[in-house]
């Protein structure tokens, strides 16, 4: 199961990505644009995620993601650590939530992470 530690490891090994405390909790930037927070005492994270996906996960996997009163006008979701099948789940969510966050020419210099996912 994944744990603070490792979203911690797998963000900042991310180009460009700086830690931050806000609001009492971990975030983590891009480009000065945050991508993730660990707020739930570091038991879950929160990420980027176009809405009409954030929905479909949260319907097909509630259990692993759902969506706190406060961002439900905004692209994120909240997922929780203990849910995730492995370390590579982790990383590829929190890739996900980068690569919506970085800018062009991020992305453009590092094909090896995949396309940008659509933005909302």
């Amino acid at each position: 199961m994944p744990d603070a530690d490792d979203v911690r490891t797998i963000a900042l090994a991310l180009p460009e990505v700086t830690e931050k405390i806000a609001w009492s909790m971990p975030t983590f930037r891009v480009a000065g644009k945050m991508f993730a927070t660990m707020p739930e005492e570091e038991t879950s994270i929160a990420v980027r995620c176009p809405k009409v996906e954030r929905d479909e996960l949260v319907l097909a996997e509630p259990k692993k993601f759902w969506i706190a009163d406060h961002e439900a006008g905004f692209a994120w979701v909240r997922v929780r650590l203990a849910a995730l099948d492995d370390g590579d789940e982790l990383r590829d969510i929190l890739t996900d939530s980068w690569r919506q966050a970085a800018p062009g020419r991020l992305l453009d210099a590092h094909p090896e992470l995949g396309p940008p996912g659509p933005t909302d």
